[in-house]
């Protein structure tokens, strides 16, 4: 059978398993098991467990399972609540302005969490029903907590990050200096959209009237909020920008900081430990069987000799080396659509990054372009984890059909903020090339 044949079985197969509905890891890996056996017999499954065996033995996954930890430790606490409070005071009298606050709020917890999904639920648990009560537009709201809750997986910590670092080779440390303009920037660009729609249609978002708005003594006492926030993007970025700790390292830090969070609110207690454990254990344990797939399929990719068509053909694509950048970024924002983002960097990033580097771009840069592309996958439908994280915490009355026509325009912000990132490339690079 001839190596198109072969890669055209394989990937087929893939798609048709995960349409049927069946989990990520057990299609990846299943899959890739039965096409090994047919390629290259029983003995090809060492190559898989040397692979495992020398990932496993990785340092920087210990940083995974503990951004997970402290992710959901500072989601039960009052941190969310009270920097909601704060930005209802200090942005309530801009026309948009909760919204506008609400992207802020999700920027900041981004900078603590390192993951999606938090920043979603608390957000769509305290600052929707405030908006949606104030008379803001459903599809607004929805668009702007969807958006500001996909930026934990660019704006550093990032696990994310650390996964393309270990697939790569790249240093952990520049991705996550790396990722600090670039998820201002979309921050900036998401807020002016917010602040000029809502100018062009007030009826979407109206300011808060005047006895709402609270006075200037209220409004500084209420800055105290974003004091334990800093201290925790402190702990964790800091320590690394200043060579106290090793991101991995920084990641205990932050677990340090997320309970100092829980003890000055009052949420630290057997419970909160017992629950967070129990979901960092899940989530993690997805992600290393997930690990261990893309094994499996790297392997069983090497083996059928598949990645030099695929890299030729990537290579003949008319218009040059951009033309491959964006062919590339197209594949895997379609891909973001059905597939889970730790999937499609195991799936994608090996055949990507050689190429990458062949043509002469910076593998930091184009690590930003795929985290970027990861976060439009978590929003875009129909099987975008933001969705559904969101429609988890709705009011009743708020459909799926709601939620996903509510992020069109959002979608196309952040695939602008890739456009920029790929005309002004040192918006991505500054950061790293000054502090390494």
């Amino acid at each position: 059978m001839s190596i198109e044949a072969l890669t055209l079985l394989f990937f087929g197969s893939l798609l048709f398993f995960l349409i049927l509905g069946l989990p990520l890891a057990f299609v990846l890996g299943g899959v890739s098991v039965v096409f090994l056996y047919f390629t290259w017999g029983f003995d090809s499954f060492y190559l898989v467990a040397s692979q495992i065996w020398s990932t496993m033995g990785s340092f920087t996954l210990v940083a995974i399972p503990l951004f997970v930890f402290m992710a959901m430790i500072l989601e039960r606490t009052g941190v969310a609540r009270d920097l909601y409070r704060m930005m209802h005071l200090w942005f309530g009298g801009v026309r948009g302005g909760l919204a506008i606050g609400t992207l802020v709020i999700c920027a900041i917890f981004a900078a603590m969490v390192g993951i999606s999904g938090a920043a979603v639920v608390a957000m769509g648990t305290i600052a929707l029903p405030a908006m949606l009560e104030r008379g803001y537009d459903k599809k607004m709201v929805l668009g702007v907590i969807n958006t500001g809750g996909g930026w934990g997986v660019l704006i550093p910590p990032s696990i994310l990050m650390i996964l393309y670092a270990l697939i790569t080779g790249v240093s952990v440390g520049k991705m996550f200096a790396a990722g600090i303009l670039p998820g201002i920037m979309l921050m900036v660009l998401t807020s002016a959209y917010v602040l000029i729609r809502c100018y062009l249609q007030p009826h979407l978002a109206p300011d808060l009237p005047k006895e709402e708005r609270g006075t200037w003594p209220e409004k500084f006492a209420a800055l105290r909020s974003v004091l334990l926030p800093i201290l925790v993007v402190f702990m964790v970025l800091g320590s690394i920008i200043g060579g106290i700790t090793t991101p991995t390292e920084a990641a205990a830090m932050g677990v340090l900081g997320a309970l100092i969070s829980a003890a000055v609110y009052r949420a630290l207690n057997i419970e909160l430990i017992k629950d967070a454990s129990l979901r960092t254990f899940k989530l993690t344990g997805m992600i290393m069987w997930i690990l261990f797939a893309a094994h499996a399929f790297s392997a069983a990719y090497q083996s059928m000799g598949a990645q030099p068509m695929i890299e030729g053909m990537l290579q003949s694509i008319p218009g040059g080396p951009w033309a491959v950048i964006i062919f590339m970024m197209l594949i895997v924002f379609l891909l973001g659509m059905v597939l889970d983002p730790v999937g499609i960097m195991l799936i994608t990033l090996p055949v990507f990054t050689p190429i990458v580097s062949s043509m002469g771009f910076d593998p930091i840069w184009f690590g930003i372009l795929f985290v970027i592309n990861m976060e439009i996958g978590y929003m875009t439908p129909p099987f975008g984890f933001n969705l559904f994280y969101l429609k988890g915490v709705v009011p009743p009355g708020i459909t799926m059909s709601d939620i996903y026509r509510s992020v069109i325009p959002f979608v196309l912000i952040q695939i602008v903020g890739i456009g920029c990132l790929m005309v002004f490339p040192e918006i991505a690079t500054y950061l790293p090339d000054l502090l390494f």
